[in-house]
This record gives structure tokens, C-alpha cells and sequence, in this order.
């Protein structure tokens, strides 16, 4: 009989991370003087990465999957936040073109 070491399954992530995921976000904390991000799963979608930038704009990329998106961010130079923490949120501005949309939504209901 076999010991088991043979058929013993591993989880091995094998894929690269994609350069224009990785370029994407580069470009984002370049243009906001640094950044920070927020990885949250989404289920078959894959990943969200969003990026809080210094200056309190934000944005979001897409990845296959939590350890893509943590791969690019690691290659980008840019810290991954386990959670949404108070002092990130208080830190991000949204657009008036954000609140107005929002707002709409709101009446629509």
C-alpha cells in the first residue's frame, strides 16, 4: 500500500499575476501620492481591490481571485489593509458626480 505522500493534495497557486492589473495599480498611487487597498472577495467574479490614494480619491480593479489580487498589490508597492478600517474610510473623498448618483438612487426607491 501507498504511504499517502503521493496522493496528498496541494494548494499551489500557478498563475501569473496579470501585468496591467499590476500596471493599473502602480499608475493609481503614482497619481495620488501613494495608496492603500482593501482587498473583498466577490465571489465567482474574483476579487475587488480598492484603492484609497492619499489624497482621498478612489478607485477599484478587478482580479481573478484574493490571491492575485494580492500578488499584484505586493509587485505594485502598495500595503494591503485586512479590513475597512475608521481612519482609511474618514480618508476617502468621494466625487460630487459619486453623491449625485447616489442621491439619485435614493429617490428613485
Amino acid at each position: 500500500m501507498a504511504d499517502g505522500s503521493d496522493t496528498t493534495l496541494t494548494a499551489e497557486h500557478t498563475e501569473q499575476t496579470p501585468m496591467g492589473l499590476v500596471a493599473g495599480i502602480k499608475s493609481f498611487a503614482a497619481g495620488h501620492g501613494g495608496a492603500k487597498a482593501v482587498i473583498e472577495y466577490v465571489g465567482k467574479r474574483g476579487a475587488r481591490i480598492v484603492l484609497v490614494g492619499e489624497d482621498g480619491a478612489w478607485g477599484d480593479q478587478f482580479a481573478d481571485d484574493t490571491v492575485v489580487a494580492r500578488e499584484a498589490c505586493a509587485k505594485a508597492g502598495v500595503s494591503v489593509e485586512n479590513a475597512w478600517e475608521r481612519e482609511l474610510m474618514d480618508q476617502m473623498r468621494p466625487s460630487n458626480d459619486l453623491w449625485r448618483s447616489m442621491a439619485r438612487r435614493t429617490m428613485a426607491r
